[in-house]
């Protein structure tokens, strides 16, 4: 039986939203079993009801963090104090950040010079240096769920990225084009598993920020490549329709 990775979850509550939790765990169950669950923030705040809502339901640990300094945030020292402990004392496999804070950015990048996955989720308000830093990232307003409709996510209601939409992304077609090219076997295809892999060990793409829960779709949609099906239709391989 294969190993299940431990994931521990650090959640900044005080810089992203509780409507995307659900969408979030259901991304890191891909991963591994979601093990450790902390929310850190100043429950005793107004505007922390929304996450204490969300606490019971999901298994979540509050911290509880006071503003014991006018515009010093203590949830940022707490999580990072937490994350450092828990790298060091814990058999952890990968962290999950929730935040939009870029003061977690120096955190991100000790924790992968470990050798340990970093999962970010942020709104779209998160700078990029944290954005680039994590191994691989997601916007958490694609993972929203409608308070109307627990069950329907905000990437079923979001229309997706176009093919025309995703042609005219020369970072992305760029990067496509390269990992295709770089995962190709001596036969000019590419696996599409070798394909995401070497997009996971090179960016922090995800194929939920353009409306695509897979990235299999996300090719089909684009149009930029040949796709031959192997293995009874269950293995995807690709190559650059140029060629």
């Amino acid at each position: 039986m294969p190993k299940e990775n431990k994931v521990a979850l650090l959640i900044d509550c005080d810089n992203v939203s509780h409507k995307s939790i659900e969408g979030v765990i259901d991304e890191l169950s891909k991963f591994g079993k979601v093990n450790i669950r902390h929310a850190y923030g100043n429950w005793k705040s107004e505007s922390m009801k929304g996450w204490e809502e969300k606490l019971h339901p999901h298994a979540i640990k509050p911290i509880q963090q006071f503003a014991y300094t006018k515009g010093k945030n203590a949830t940022d020292a707490a999580m990072i104090i937490d994350a450092m402990d828990l790298l060091y004392t814990q058999n952890i496999d990968a962290f999950a950040l929730m935040t939009s804070d870029s003061d977690f950015t120096p955190l991100v990048m000790r924790i992968l010079s470990n050798g340990i996955t970093v999962y970010g989720f942020g709104e779209k308000k998160t700078p990029m240096p944290f954005v680039k830093a994590c191994s691989l990232f997601i916007y958490t307003e694609n993972l929203e769920q409608a308070e109307d409709d627990p069950e329907k996510s905000t990437l079923e209601k979001t229309s997706k990225k176009s093919r025309n939409e995703l042609r005219k992304d020369t970072g992305l077609v760029r990067l496509l084009r390269t990992a295709v090219e770089q995962s190709a076997e001596e036969d000019g295809w590419s696996h599409l598993g070798q394909v995401g892999q070497y997009i996971s060990n090179k960016t922090s793409f995800s194929p939920v920020n353009y409306g695509y829960k897979k990235l299999g779709d996300l090719i089909r949609v684009c149009e930029l490549f040949e796709i031959q099906m192997r293995n009874d239709n269950s293995v995807m391989y690709i190559r650059d329709a140029r060629n």
